[in-house]
């Protein structure tokens, strides 16, 4: 046994008569001819210290199971944290579907390898389409930071003009996100990133700094609703006829959770939006059940000509009466032109549109209507009840959706040191902000969604009461 070559379990590649078939096919003598291309200084000389490989698939199972256990997770805690992950009810249909082993199984690709998947993208596009009010919907990728980002490098392809204004409220991961897209080292014309301030008193977009910044050089302006801070901004349609007045086009980063209550971005006028569909029948999976999306009004074929991600749509085929799904305008992406692409198209989140286009297709208009009536009326329920405890004050906009900054100045205690206690309680405080926004002092982003019941809100309260005493 000991001179038999080892072959992994689990990696068919392993199997020496295999690997070497494949060199064949490819003119090849060895691996290491593949890696020629890779530069000397950037290869790793050493052997990786990692364990060696658990072969028995029982043994496996109980290695994972350990480590999984080992987490503390929402089913046994009360979660009051989202700032871009958030806790929704997620139907069983969602599951049952996506769980089908002709969606989980396919991965994007040609049509013999999707098994429906192109149209059920398009039954999610269309859906997306009218709840945000816009004409075209791009198949998303990777989360809403990375998105908006792409939206920028998007605007700035339209416009010719290099710089984009945001808001200071705008999350700072997301920012981050953005800020790495648009730099000169990945686009070699670039896009600036510069911050409006906001209203201290509501959270809102301060106008008057966004009047001032304002320019011929700016490309676009984006603005949230709701804000990474909670608030409603109630000024869209302002801030889009002040981007137009100066050229610019207007991007709305929005959560569509939101639409059956909140107006949609292109009945404000937006020409682009950005968001998230994990509100829309998506688990939180540890913070990676997220998948950006970028829509835009189609009345000028330069917004479909640019948007730098797949598109699919519906095409006659040569029998009358015959329609398929397919993509449309490949051409523009790095699977059609590689590095002469709009944009580089990286893996796409297929699962989730068809979760988000179940979740859609369930709740209906009237659903939507409900859940963000119950959403804004749960966390305003809470706002009100922490607002109760001695030293607690709520702040900015009392118009918020589901999120909402709660103040701990007035405790003397910082806010990591009360969801530290929080644990002991079973509950996962709000968002620490004290970094991230000093100037609003020990403060945390709590979320309350429709998940959250009456019981749950007495039980944060309670569980603050004794932590605060």
């Amino acid at each position: 046994m000991a001179d038999r070559p080892f072959v992994h379990p689990y990696i068919p590649n392993a199997v020496p008569a295999t690997k070497e078939a494949m060199l064949r096919e490819l003119g090849l003598d060895s691996v290491e001819e593949i890696y020629a291309e890779i530069p000397d200084r950037l290869r790793f000389k050493g052997r990786l210290d990692i364990p060696e490989p658990i072969l028995a698939e029982c043994d496996l199972r109980r290695h994972v199971k350990g480590l999984l256990d080992r987490n503390t997770s929402c089913e046994e805690n009360l979660n009051f944290c989202g700032a871009g992950c958030w806790q929704h009810y997620v139907p069983a249909v969602v599951d049952e579907v996506i769980n089908r082993a002709e969606f989980l199984s396919a991965y994007c690709g040609a049509n013999y390898s999707d098994l429906g998947k192109y149209q059920a993208r398009f039954e999610f596009n269309s859906q997306l389409g009218e709840l945000l009010d816009l004409d075209g919907v791009a198949n998303p990728i990777y989360d809403w930071g990375d998105v908006a980002g792409r939206s920028f490098r998007m605007a700035r392809r339209i416009t010719g003009r290099a710089r984009v204004l945001v808001p200071r409220t705008m999350s700072p991961m997301r920012l981050a996100e953005a800020r790495t897209l648009c730099q000169p080292e990945v686009m070699p014309s670039h896009v600036a990133i510069d911050q409006v301030d906001y209203e201290p008193a509501t959270g809102r977009l301060d106008l008057a700094d966004l009047r001032a910044k304002l320019a011929d050089d700016v490309a676009a302006v984006y603005w949230e609703n709701p804000g990474y801070l909670g608030t409603i901004e109630d000024q869209g349609a302002e801030i889009v006829r002040l981007a137009h007045e100066h050229g610019a086009l207007a991007i709305a980063g929005v959560d569509p959770i939101t639409l059956g209550v909140l107006t949609p971005p292109g009945a404000l006028g937006a020409d682009i939006a950005c968001g998230d569909i994990q509100t829309l029948g998506m688990h939180m999976h540890a913070g990676a059940g997220c998948s950006g999306f970028i829509a835009f009004r189609d009345d000028d074929p330069v917004y479909a000509q640019e948007c730098p991600l797949e598109l699919y749509s519906l095409l006659r085929t040569e029998t009358p009466g015959e329609w398929q799904v397919a993509e449309a305008l490949p051409e523009r992406t790095s699977y059609g032109a590689r590095e002469q692409g709009k944009d580089w198209v990286g893996t796409a989140s297929g699962l989730w549109t068809i979760a988000a286009a179940v979740y859609m297709t369930v709740m209906g208009p009237q659903g939507f209507r409900e859940l963000g009536e119950t959403c804004i009326a749960r966390s305003h329920y809470a706002a009100r009840r922490l607002a109760e405890l001695p030293g607690v004050e709520v702040k900015l906009s009392p118009a918020f959706f589901k999120e909402f900054v709660v103040s701990f100045d007035g405790t003397g205690q910082t806010v990591a040191e009360i969801n530290e206690r929080l644990l002991d309680h079973a509950v996962f405080g709000g968002r620490d902000l004290s970094a991230e926004f000093p100037e609003l002092g020990q403060s945390a982003l709590y979320c309350v969604t429709e998940y959250h019941s009456e019981a749950n809100i007495a039980e944060l309260a309670i569980a603050l009461k004794e932590v605060l005493a």
